[in-house]
This record gives C-alpha cells, sequence and structure tokens, in this order.
C-alpha cells in the first residue's frame, strides 16, 4: 500500500468519525430539549392551575378550595400534555 492510498484512508476514516460524531451530539441534543420542554409544559399547567384557582377563590372568599382543586387539574392537564407530546416523539 503506498502512502498516498494510506492518506486517503486515513482521511476517509476520519469523516467517518467525525460524522458519526456530530450525529450523536444532535440526538443528544435534541433529547435535552425534547426533555425541558415536556418539563416546562408540565410545571406551567400547574402554575396557571394554581393561580387561577387562587384569583377565584379571592374572587369567591371560598378559600383554599378552588386553589386545591385547580392545581390538580393544572396537574392532570400537565401530565396529559407530557404524555402527547412523548407519543407524537415515538412516531
Amino acid at each position: 500500500m503506498s502512502e498516498d492510498q494510506f492518506k486517503t484512508r486515513l482521511k476517509i476514516a476520519k469523516n467517518k468519525a467525525k460524522s458519526r460524531k456530530s450525529l450523536k451530539n444532535e440526538q443528544t441534543s435534541s433529547s435535552m430539549g425534547a426533555a425541558f420542554k415536556m418539563s416546562t409544559e408540565l410545571v406551567s399547567a400547574v402554575a396557571v392551575g394554581t393561580i387561577i384557582g387562587f384569583i377565584l377563590d379571592n374572587w369567591f372568599g371560598t378559600k383554599p378550595w378552588l386553589i386545591l382543586i385547580f392545581f390538580f387539574v393544572g396537574v392532570v392537564a400537565g401530565i396529559m400534555n407530557v404524555v402527547k407530546s412523548a407519543k407524537k416523539m415515538q412516531k
């Protein structure tokens, strides 16, 4: 094997390794983004539900019942959003 052939094969191997590494990094960052999105959806649904409950409790004077009810409504809505996003990611 001549020196030119060796350099060509080495260059091809380096390019393959580089493309595999960049693909792996893309998948990792994509997974991190999806996880961040899902956690944000869950937390925001709970926060919005709790805030709505707090406002309605102050308006109707029914503390703490509407806060508790809307907190759990927010939890259910957040979990449903996360499940929907996870199913969409699997497709």
